[in-house]
Formats: C-alpha cells, structure tokens, sequence
C-alpha cells in the first residue's frame, strides 16, 4: 500500500506511469498518447509560469467572486445540540458551483495552446454550464456531453449552457447518465484532438485530468485554511471535513492543504450517492464493497456486477450519479487517511429540508448528502468539535426535482 507523503500535493504523489500506488494511470488507445503527453507538458510549465498563475488568480478574483464565504450555521447547531457546524459556501461563486474553477484552468489552457474549441461532460450540469461560461468569456466554441436522463432533469443548467452559446450533445447510450457523457466525450475528442481542447469535469480519467482538476479546485481549501485560522486562530483540535463524493474534485478541493493533518485532529468524510432506500442499485464504489476496476482511462474503485462489467448506477444527485471515483480517493480510502460513507436519496432529501428550514441557505441534492452525515453525526459530538460541510452548490438546477418530490 503506498503512503501518503506529507510536504508534497497528492496531485503530485504519483509515479512515472501516473499511478497513485495501484490506482490511476493511464489506460488511453494509442491514438490519445500524443494529445496527452502534449498536455502535460503544457500544464506542467504553465504552473509554474507567473504569467499564467496571476492570470488566473485575476480570474478567480474578478469573476469568480473569490473567496467565497465562510459561514456558522447557528440556528442548526442550536437544533441538533452537540458539534458546532459550519459550511464553506463555494456554491457563492459566479454560476454557483465549484466546477468554475476547473472550467476556467481548462479555458486557459485551451488558449495557450492555441486551440479555439472546448469539450467536456457533465452530469448535475454545473460543469458543462461553467464550461459554457468560461468559453463566452474567453471567446471559444463550446460542446457539452450529457445524459439525456441528466438533460431532462437538470433544465435550468441546461438552458444556461445554451444562453452561453454552448452546444449541448445528447447522450442516449447506456444508462443516459454522467458515465456515458465522459464516455462519449472522450471518443468524440480521439478524433478532433487536434482542434478542441478537452475538460473533464471530476478527478477522474488519464492522469493529467485528475491532476488538472485537483489543481484548480485547491483554491477551496488554500481559502478555507485563511479563513479558519482568521475565525479560531489556528486549526482546531477536533475538525470533520464532509464533502460529497461523485468524481470527487470537490472533495479534494476541499481537502487538499488539511491532507497532512493527523486524522486525529482532521478527519476527512466523504460521502456518497447511496441511492433511493430500498433499491440495489447506488453510486457509492468507495463504500459500498466496489472492487478495483478501470473506467474512464484509470483504476480506482467502480461499482462492478459478478461479470466485472460496470454496474448501472442511481441517485436523485445526477451529480453524483457516477459508478466510479478518483483514483487519490481510492488512495484515500486505502490508506485511511479519509472515510467514506454514504447518504441515501431520502436522507439527502430530509438534510435539504432541514438545513432550508434553519438556515438561508440553498444547497444542490449534491451537498445536501454531506449535510446528511453532518446532521446524523453532530448530535453525538462535543462542543469543542467543529464540523465543515462544503456546500458546492446551489440547488436552482433541482427546483423541478425538489417540486416533485417534496411538493415545494
């Protein structure tokens, strides 16, 4: 089992072939091989690249609205007793979600190498509308692969992403879902590397898309870790970390600068897709009993039938609603440095209606699972414990969702 490093970004933690320890790596046709290594050693330079850093420190700035706010949650913690529970509210930032973070590295990285189109999936909706976004804002051309089952039940980020100019590609293969719009992405970037960019939308797939991902959402924890020295003057002895769990970029966002923490003083909670209460079906790999398997250009945990081929998966989150994760989560779970748990789709949905009713606060069904573990644990902690729920996004994409099912 490989450690952890302390020192050194997990997003660099990985050998010459892109492996995490047995996760990750680079399962690509021969074709993508150059498109790749090409990347990398664009990304690779333009981090360091002052130039390039203070540009997009400008944007995260000017146009995300960074840093976005930290907040206690005082009405709730008073409801439930126990732990004191805070929520870093990055569903603040411009288009309401983290993946703006992501979808702007990508647009720059699409400029820099002289490339006029961007790809990429989405599933929630938030990635492919901060792609449309950003591309409006950096004059580019804009496709978005998406499940037609996330198409017709993400509405309001759908008509977004078309405001923006963007393109939005149909998927109606396998499960119509987030795995079948990375998928169909991917094929569709073999053969127009040349030309378009391409973004994925979580830390997951061939090692240089984890590690752009993982790069750019580290702005949530580089401001989370200001602002908590700013509120208690250090970091607290007893802190829990809880984080929703689809590809994982929001997770690792939020955990990346606490990752050399003793677990004893920061524990990281991940927390999944566990699907509608009585059905066998559910988007949790990581803890659920998922074996290793390869999806998307890398090894991590996937939610896998007897056969070893990829189970179908089902959440309310379409978020969430993805059969594998991260390779650094699996690395993750595998050294225990975090734990993973999961959220039904009925607990996720009383956690909105809880967390609505005490606070002003409007978390998408993707929070709204870490909420639940959040309300679940608070009770049975003490004072002294803080607990910091990443809020990532804003739940105007499932008004229609929330209608239908709580009737609001």
């Amino acid at each position: 089992m490989k450690k952890i490093k302390k020192g050194i970004p997990l997003i660099d933690q990985h050998d010459k072939n892109g492996y995490w320890g047995k996760f990750g790596g680079n399962f690509i046709p021969e074709t993508l091989k150059k498109p790749v290594e090409d990347l990398t050693i664009l990304f690779e330079k333009l981090r360091k690249n002052k130039k390039f850093l203070k540009e997009r420190d400008y944007y995260y700035k000017s146009w995300v609205g960074s840093p976005t706010p930290f907040i206690k949650l005082e009405n709730l913690t008073k409801y439930l007793g126990g732990a004191q529970i805070w929520a870093k509210v990055v569903s603040e930032a411009v288009g309401g979600a983290h993946k703006v973070y992501g979808a702007i590295t990508h647009a720059m990285l699409c400029k820099y190498s002289n490339k006029k189109y961007l790809c990429t999936d989405t599933g929630a909706g938030y990635n492919g509308k901060m792609f449309s976004m950003a591309a409006k804002k950096f004059g580019l051309g804009c496709k978005v692969f998406m499940g037609i089952k996330d198409i017709e039940r993400q509405k309001p980020n759908c008509d977004a992403m078309r405001s923006n100019g963007a393109e939005i590609v149909p998927v109606y293969t396998g499960s119509q879902t987030l795995v079948d719009a990375v998928s169909e992405v991917m094929r569709y970037w073999v053969s127009n590397c040349n030309t378009v960019h391409l973004g994925v939308g979580s830390t997951v797939g061939p090692n240089i898309f984890v590690k752009i991902c993982g790069w750019s959402t580290t702005q949530i924890s580089k401001e989370l870790t200001k602002q908590i020295k700013n509120e208690f003057g250090n970091v607290p002895k007893k802190l829990k970390l809880i984080n929703c769990i689809g590809g994982g970029s929001s997770a690792y966002g939020f955990w990346s600068k606490f990752i050399d923490y003793d677990k004893s003083q920061v524990e990281l909670i991940g927390v999944e897709a566990g699907g509608p209460k009585n059905s066998k079906l559910h988007a949790a790999p990581l803890s659920r009993g998922a074996k290793i398997g390869i999806l998307h250009g890398a090894a991590s945990y996937v939610c896998q039938n007897s056969e070893g081929q990829i189970n179908e998966t089902e959440s309310i989150s379409a978020g969430l609603d993805y059969p594998g994760c991260s390779p650094m989560h699996s690395l993750l779970k595998d050294t225990k440095r975090a734990r993973y748990t999961f959220a039904t789709d009925e607990e996720a949905l009383n956690a909105y209606q809880l967390v609505t009713k005490y606070e002003n606060l409007n978390p998408s069904l993707e929070p709204s699972h870490a909420f639940a573990e959040a309300i679940k644990i608070a009770p049975k902690l003490s004072r002294d414990t803080i607990i910091i729920v990443n809020s990532c996004g804003d739940a105007q994409k499932d008004r229609d969702i929330l209608k239908q099912r709580l009737g609001n």
